[in-house]
């Protein structure tokens, strides 16, 4: 008896971080914004009624297509909702990607990228980043891949770096397939690939309301892409996505810019200083332009031991068993008690 395809039966599937049921542990392993979401969001789910429960939700949550298309300066058609987006990329994968056609990517990265690729039965084209010391970049040529689809977070993830918008302008110009940006830590960047949308007809940008809007419990993350290119995506999506709780957290979230920008703030002051005293303890990383950093481990420090003891003494980071990263741990920028607590039990590590 066969139950499943073989491409599911030989995944290894997903490894999501820890999520510890104790309260009392300092969560700093999957890049939660460290702030609660706008009270504007509990408002609204406040407000949801038991009529808009009863019935289905807009299969386009266009309230939140309204209010993100404002935000982006982009008319409706241009967003596409998702029920996180994770979601969204498996979306992309098979809508673009044939069964053996190739999906090319980068690693390190986003560790679903190759989970995905193997459950469609697609090939993968794992193309790897230069790194030299603490600093990152794409390989040169990448433009010329043999791929149906490729897909770059941008900022990395795990690393923080970002990539010029200028060199991915120039890759999807010569990319022949579609070319998935992943911006889901682009708010606490100094800039955004969103104008590529406009010049080119085969990038297509994940957004996620996870991280800069304090909603990861909610699941919701968009597309933006052109009209033509969103309405072929749309036909491999699920026929209700995102549910009305969803649609209204959602939509007063990310109209309520100010109290977001000032979460942004916060977390991205809090990142330059625990850069700054994590060197000092012998750290060394690269740039983030994200909510967490990737700090390599000092020298007669081992990166597994320092995640191992942590957790022992209440507080998650992430570390890999994975080459070119398994002497890091990705620390998560928490509140300023949440880091000095950190940064005091790691002064006691290395």
């Amino acid at each position: 008896m066969k139950l499943l395809r073989n491409n599911v039966k030989t995944s290894a599937g997903y490894i999501p971080g820890e999520q510890p049921i104790d309260p009392r542990v300092i969560k700093l392993n999957t890049n939660e914004n460290p702030y609660p979401p706008s009270p504007r969001v509990l408002e609204a789910i406040h407000a949801v009624t038991a009529e808009q429960l009863r019935r289905y939700p807009s299969p386009s949550g266009q309230a939140f297509r309204e209010a993100a298309a404002q935000l982006h300066n982009v008319t409706p058609d241009h967003i596409l909702t998702f029920n996180g987006g994770d979601e969204l990329l498996s979306v992309a994968i098979r809508a673009a990607a044939d069964e053996n056609d190739t999906v090319a990517f980068f690693e390190p990265s986003y560790s679903l990228y190759p989970v995905l690729t193997q459950i469609h039965g697609a090939r993968a084209n794992i193309l790897s980043y230069n790194i030299d010391g603490t600093r990152w970049s794409l390989p040169a040529n990448v433009e010329n891949a043999d791929a149906a689809i490729m897909l770059i977070v941008n900022p990395n993830a795990p690393s923080g770096h970002l990539e010029p918008v200028e060199k991915l302008a120039a890759i999807a110009a010569s990319f022949r397939g579609l070319l998935v940006i992943d911006e889901a830590y682009v708010d606490f960047a100094p800039q955004s690939s969103l104008d590529l949308v406009r010049q080119f007809p085969n990038v297509l940008i994940l957004r996620t309301m996870s991280k800069g809007y304090s909603l990861a419990g909610l699941r919701f993350g968009y597309a933006i892409a052109q009209p033509q290119l969103l309405r072929e995506i749309e036909k491999v999506r699920d026929s209700y996505p995102v549910d009305a709780i969803a649609i209204a957290a959602a939509t007063a979230a990310i109209n309520d810019q100010p109290y977001a920008r000032d979460t942004w703030q916060k977390v991205k002051a809090e990142r330059a200083r625990m850069t700054a005293e994590l060197q000092k303890l012998g750290f060394t990383m690269p740039e983030s332009h994200s909510n967490f950093v990737l700090a390599t481990a000092p020298q007669k420090s081992d990166a597994k031991s320092i995640y191992e003891t942590l957790k022992a003494r209440g507080i998650l980071v992430r570390w890999w068993q994975l080459p070119r990263i398994a002497d890091k741990v990705r620390i998560t920028i928490g509140t300023p008690e949440q880091n000095n607590r950190l940064l005091a039990e790691l002064a006691t590590l290395v």
